[in-house]
């Protein structure tokens, strides 16, 4: 069982078929299910197995049968925000369907770009999923030209399943509440990114507002992040009378609130902030941030579905799994 020096030391069915004393064929023949072999030879290779720590080379199975068990995931910026809960629900649920996750982080520079997509297509992927709004539709548009099935999370795309959240109907509800309430100087924090998720969330709060004759500012921070909120929050309370924002994210909630405070805000008794997302930062004691909810859980579980159904019918035509986003309520905003 010696390899050549620098090569790892794997231990292969040939050794498990020496430690039992049966063929090569009999180790294949008793990790297959539904195979034919004596019980007592399952046994022995059973038992030289787990003498050795063998464990089947799934991936090399994959390929010889012409069909990979490999799910791309394709992310951009996967250490932030709601993204990062998205990615480890989803590489949970692929895990428990005996998928083998392959996270492609695609960078945002040209060559980082380029890096990822050599990465993705150099794998006989079974399915990609999109993760979220920023990766280019070159992705897309290659996985397509490719032939594999794709699930696209937050945006919209032809030929693809779709996992969606009603960005529309929870952004016009917080609208709502806020006129409600009595507030009439309404403001809406959106991110220059603008991503597909966060521009609907964005627009349909502005139109609602709007239309219930309430006053709507709207400003961007840089990005759908901390800093992003804090900048908002910068250009919104340079002038008085905002009553009540509504952000397009959880990140930009927690820097827009802070910002107000270290200007003599207080959240909520001069400002109401709704967010969007349902961090576990969001119930921090000194946020207490009302939000919408996305269940990353359920997400990713919908997305398992859709793989699913493309396996069992290549031919079908795509389908759209839309999930509602129910407002948590806490206390930097209350409807009653």
């Amino acid at each position: 069982m010696n390899a050549p020096p620098g090569r790892p030391n794997f231990v292969t069915a040939q050794h498990v078929a020496e430690r039992a004393g049966v063929s090569r064929s009999a180790v294949s023949r008793a990790f297959t299910p539904g195979a034919s072999i004596a019980s007592e030879t399952r046994e022995k290779v059973m038992r030289a197995a787990e003498e050795l720590g063998y464990q089947v080379n799934d991936l090399a199975r994959g390929l010889l049968a012409n069909r990979s068990r490999l799910v791309g995931m394709v992310v951009t910026g996967m250490e932030v925000g709601f993204r990062a809960h998205l990615t480890a629900a989803l590489s949970k649920a692929l895990i428990a369907r005996g998928s083998i996750p392959l996270l492609i982080n695609t960078g945002r520079t040209e060559e980082e770009m380029a890096a990822a997509q050599r990465i993705l297509f150099g794998h006989r992927a079974e399915a990609i999923v999109v993760l979220s709004g920023s990766p280019p539709a070159s992705f897309i548009d290659i996985a397509r030209r490719n032939g594999q099935p794709i699930i696209v999370i937050g945006r919209s795309e032809p030929d693809a399943d779709h996992v969606q959240i009603d960005n529309d109907g929870a952004a016009r509800e917080a609208a709502r509440l806020f006129v409600r309430r009595g507030f009439s100087r309404l403001a809406v924090a959106g991110s220059l990114s603008r991503t597909p998720n966060l521009l609907e969330r964005e627009r349909a709060f502005a139109d609602e507002a709007r239309r219930a004759g309430a006053h709507v500012a709207v400003v961007h921070g840089r990005d759908s992040t901390y800093a992003g909120g804090v900048d908002a929050g910068e250009v919104l309370f340079s002038a008085e009378g905002v009553q009540a924002v509504f952000c397009v994210n959880d990140l930009m909630a927690l820097g827009l609130i802070d910002h107000a405070r270290r200007v003599g805000l207080a959240v909520p008794g001069d400002l109401a902030v709704i967010g969007f997302d349902d961090l576990p930062e969001a119930a921090w004691g000194n946020y207490e941030l009302t939000t919408f909810r996305q269940d990353p859980a359920a997400m990713a579980l919908a997305a398992v579905e859709l793989l699913e159904r493309r396996q069992a019918d290549p031919a079908c035509a795509p389908a759209r799994s839309k999930l509602t986003a129910p407002l948590v309520v806490r206390t930097s905003f209350s409807p009653a």
